[in-house]
């Protein structure tokens, strides 16, 4: 059955009005929503609807969304917090605050953490997933908290001297970021003729960067409040702050500006002890980004290009050795964010429109891929194989047909805890919604 012959009547949900101010290319709030489960017609995968209200977002990629039991999962709606029950998709809401900014899930306890923020001070709270109860977790007066470590006995944040937007006159609240998507960003070239929205934000992050302003990345101790400085720098633009998921003392951050022209992966410890870059270039207009820790902690996988827009990896580096795996992939399949499966064995990727870094003529798709190393012929190994790296290619399965969704919202797409449902937001019916594409074919 085709996906137009399943969409359901016109639904009309009020909004307030703060929340109705979305970005180009997205459906007012009263938005005609679509079936709430079908068969997509090209990959014939099953997708779920499952947020309710237009303006709904599910996490970053690399931010958990999960309990650690692996049975519900939070999300951002119009009106606060939501939990959402994965057995059969079932919403409850968990925070009803419009300023109740969703940062992620403990990875020990059953509790959603968010921050709040006033002119003088940010306050971090934890929701009790089941009961709702909220308790509050610190205060701070500068920066922002983007993690919290395995054992949740420290935040892990980011502060800077100057807020400078990345497109000037478009301030925004870190909840409207999720809700809508990125900034309409809009700049000159060389010639004053416009440039695409990815060129464009290239410029401006490159502003951005120049300014060189004052940055610190900072944890705080859950139960003293203790605020320790970690990494400092008077020009870096630090970003991306990560911890991992497994290690409680593990940092992961990037060195943010147009990729081509900074070396963008970190990782510290807590202490301040083992500062290293992950990967180094080594030739002109080479990019590596998008960094996440694997499921167990135990590698950094990253978007690698050799050189920029021209071929595509998805690069591992195993933290405990040092060793290498890359996997190449086509220019179609290339995704602005790769995600790994809790069993280890699959990546996703989110794909990407005709403007982005690949230039993809036809790359708007959700992919599911699987990974298949290039073995030595005959058996025969170079003296030195252990330490170069270990080269492989993705096949690629087409998961979800996003031929109607607006990049400027970036997919995010997450793996649910089973391993059997990606869980990703999108515009394709309008309005910002959030989704899931069952992994097995429907029958």
């Amino acid at each position: 059955m085709k996906l137009k012959a399943m969409l359901a009547s016109v639904c009309l949900v009020a909004v307030s009005p703060g929340l109705a101010v979305a970005q180009q290319g997205a459906a007012p709030a009263a938005a005609q929503v679509g079936a709430k489960s079908w068969v997509d017609p090209l990959t014939k995968h099953r997708v779920v609807r499952i947020s309710e209200v237009p303006g709904s977002a599910s996490l970053y990629f690399h931010q958990n969304s999960y309990t650690p039991q692996g049975d519900k999962m939070v999300m951002s709606v119009p009106e606060g917090i939501a939990a959402v029950d994965l057995k059969d998709w079932k919403i409850t809401t968990l925070v009803r605050d419009p300023e109740a900014h969703l940062l992620f899930t403990g990875r020990k306890t059953r509790s959603a953490y968010f921050q709040k923020r006033t002119a003088a001070a940010s306050t971090i709270f934890a929701a009790d997933i089941d009961t709702g109860k909220i308790r509050k977790i610190a205060t701070f007066d500068r920066g922002s908290v983007g993690s919290i470590n395995a054992d949740e006995t420290l935040l892990l944040g980011q502060w800077a001297a100057n807020d400078k937007p990345l497109q000037p006159g478009t301030e925004r609240k870190p909840q409207d970021r999720q809700q809508f998507g990125q900034a309409n960003y809009q700049a000159l070239g060389p010639d004053g003729k416009p440039l695409t929205f990815a060129d464009a934000k290239e410029v401006r992050m490159n502003e951005r960067l120049e300014a060189g302003i004052p940055m610190e990345i900072f944890t705080i101790d859950v139960k003293t409040g203790v605020r320790k400085v970690v990494v400092a720098s008077d020009k870096d633009w630090l970003n991306h702050v990560q911890f991992s998921p497994t290690d409680p003392n593990q940092i992961m951050y990037c060195h943010e500006g147009p990729w081509h022209k900074i070396d963008r992966i970190w990782i510290v410890r807590t202490d301040g002890t083992g500062k290293r870059l992950v990967h180094k270039r080594i030739m002109n207009m080479e990019i590596a980004g998008h960094e996440f820790f694997s499921p167990d902690g135990k590698w950094i996988w990253y978007d690698l290009q050799l050189p920029r827009g021209q071929d595509f990896w998805v690069a591992g580096y195993e933290l405990a050795t040092g060793k290498r795996k890359w996997f190449h992939l086509e220019r179609n399949e290339w995704s602005v964010h790769f995600n790994l499966s809790p069993d280890l064995k699959r990546f996703s990727g989110d794909g990407g429109d005709s403007e982005m870094v690949a230039r993809a003529p036809d790359g708007k798709y959700l992919y599911l891929f699987t990974p298949n190393d290039i073995p030595d012929v005959a058996g025969l190994h170079a003296p030195d194989s252990e330490s170069l790296i270990s080269p492989g290619f993705f096949t690629a399965e087409k998961l979800v047909d996003m031929r109607r969704h607006d990049y400027r919202l970036e997919p995010n797409m997450t793996f649910t805890p089973d391993g059997k449902w990606i869980v990703f937001r999108s515009n394709m019916e309008g309005a910002n919604h959030v989704y899931a594409v069952e992994l097995a074919k429907a029958q």
